[in-house]
């Protein structure tokens, strides 16, 4: 697989991912444009986050035969339509109907890209691959997110959907021009594919992803108001503090998957998921000093991205021949896990009037899916064990 293909997939991921992400950048904006709470607003996040887990498997599952360059330009088409219809919205009903075509294309869209790259590449190059089709999240915080906010206090944020969809159709130009034909999947036995998803190994590091995810999802959704409640930043303030961190996010995805082609997935999920809950932990304890505040979060951002790569190579190399389908449920599972802990995050801001004890919350869930981790390495040994001692 030639890099300009696999950067025309990143570039896609790119622009899905950033109309994932820039609503918590805007968050407070949207709550006062559409007259609604700052706690109903983050659940636009958790309407585009269950559309992707739901519809991702179904979609993924019905057009398995079907050639992957045609499904991209699908899903792209879909998420056209969604962006549209986010730029002409004056009511809720109407925002959270686009969110839900959002998170539904960009799921099908982010899930073909990864099973395209496991077609195309060699083993030892996986990790590395993994991480620059990742590396389209994080250029969406270093971009997207920071010019979406600007880009709200200039001209609405209505306009930042209205530029995704006119993106997205010179994104499908190019892969329709340049991405050469991928089959789709050859058929696999129900019983086969059951037996992969209902292994001890899975189905821990399914709740690893889920546990992860949304520990992630509490503090990110909430991320704004957090910074501007504990730390006094203005919107101008956050949109370069953003910047930053989508820089530091692209560093950690591009070294997470170097780390993985040369140490393995489990070395590095383990230290990638500890230092986002210690990171997470001690964030609270730290808000009386912004400098000390920061780093800790440029450490959760860092550790957050270097372990997409080792997730994504851990679920491909342990899913026994499924690996599109434990991909699909793997990446539904991600949302699910946004989609609660923004729920839960919402929750908590209206019970507690604030954001300050979201950190918290974050790490204890982010602490479980470390668990949830240990569990599943300890059941991918035992096989080895046995043939070792045969």
């Amino acid at each position: 697989m030639n890099k300009i293909t696999l950067y025309v997939l990143a570039l896609g991921v790119f622009l899905t991912a950033t109309s994932e992400l820039v609503v918590s950048g805007i968050l407070p904006r949207i709550a006062a444009d559409v007259n609604i709470s700052l706690a109903m607003a983050g659940q636009l996040i958790s309407a585009y986050s269950l559309a992707f887990a739901i519809a991702t498997p179904i979609v993924v599952s019905l057009t398995n035969g079907m050639k992957r360059k045609a499904l991209l330009l699908g899903a792209l088409g879909i998420y056209m339509v969604g962006s549209a219809a986010s730029a002409l919205s004056q009511e809720v009903i109407v925002l959270m109907a686009a969110r839900v075509l959002l998170g539904a294309s960009s799921g099908v869209f982010l899930v073909v890209s990864f099973g395209i790259v496991s077609k195309l590449v060699p083993p030892e190059k996986l990790g590395s691959s993994i991480a620059t089709i990742i590396m389209g999240f994080s250029t969406a915080l270093i971009l997207g997110v920071p010019i979406g906010i600007a880009v709200t206090d200039w001209l609405g944020w209505q306009a930042i959907f209205a530029m995704l969809g006119l993106l997205s159709a010179a994104v499908g130009f190019i892969i329709y021009r340049l991405l050469p034909e991928v089959e789709g999947d050859a058929s696999v036995p129900l019983s086969r594919q059951i037996k992969a998803l209902g292994s001890m190994v899975i189905i821990a590091a399914l709740l690893m992803t889920l546990f992860r995810e949304g520990g992630g999802s509490v503090f990110l959704t909430y991320i704004t108001p957090y910074l501007q409640e504990t730390m006094g930043y203005r919107p101008s303030d956050i949109a370069v503090i953003m910047l930053v961190y989508g820089v530091v996010g692209a560093v950690g995805s591009r070294l997470g998957g170097s780390f993985v082609d040369r140490w393995g997935t489990m070395p590095v999920l383990t230290a990638t998921i500890a230092a986002q809950a210690a990171s997470l932990v001690l964030l609270p304890l730290a808000a009386g000093y912004s400098w000390a505040a920061l780093l800790l979060i440029g450490i959760l951002f860092f550790s957050m991205f270097a372990s997409g790569p080792a997730v994504q190579s851990y679920i491909i190399g342990r899913s026994q021949g499924s690996s599109n389908l434990v991909l699909s449920i793997n990446t539904s599972v991600i949302h699910l896990g946004l989609a609660g802990g923004a729920g839960a995050g919402g929750i908590l801001v209206g019970g507690t009037e604030s954001v300050r004890h979201h950190p918290w919350l974050a790490g204890f869930l982010i602490l479980l899916g470390l668990t949830a981790a240990f569990i599943s390495f300890a059941a991918s040994r035992k096989p080895q064990t046995a043939k070792s001692a045969a």
